[in-house]
């Protein structure tokens, strides 16, 4: 069945972002750049809240309403996956994806109480929020399902 290659993909993604979350904590100190280029740097941080570390410094409740959310939002998308149609295969790419990265930060969360971090793309003083693997897949789910939706939106008009 065509739905186990995109629970396939969200393993891999999962698989490869604890990996490279457990060389990150294992190798970097924290909040220390390693600079790799004049634009990237491999930093560790922790990060308790959400994205762009929303909420982070809330107390600790964050921790278990983003768990909540995690969890019903895998639910949701592994049921999606699972009853969606077989021929769109870049919505189930861009839900396996999406599904990896949240099992992914979930994990964290569950396990550490926070997430870890340590891509950090930087310009000109200017530095984008740290992030890790499973919020690269996400972001690029979420740009296959918006891309999906147009080309889906121009296949019924024509």
């Amino acid at each position: 069945m065509k739905a186990f290659r995109w629970y396939a993909l969200a393993l891999i993604v999962v698989a490869a972002d604890l990996y490279t979350k457990q060389l990150a904590s294992t190798l970097l100190q924290y909040a220390r750049p390693q600079p790799v280029f004049f634009w990237f740097d491999l930093t560790l941080h922790h990060n308790e809240g959400a994205a762009f570390s929303f909420l982070s410094g809330a107390g600790g409740w964050q921790r278990w309403l983003f768990t909540a959310i995690a969890v019903a939002m895998s639910v949701f998308i592994g049921g999606w996956i699972w009853v969606g149609r077989r021929a769109h295969w870049l919505l189930g790419l861009g839900l396996g994806l999406i599904l990896g990265g949240a099992l992914g930060n979930l994990y964290d969360r569950l396990t550490l109480g926070y997430v870890v971090d340590f891509i950090s793309v930087h310009w000109r003083g200017w530095y984008f929020p740290t992030f890790n693997l499973a919020d690269s897949a996400i972001t690029v789910g979420a740009a296959c399902l918006l891309l999906d939706s147009v080309l889906q939106r121009g296949r019924e008009q024509a």
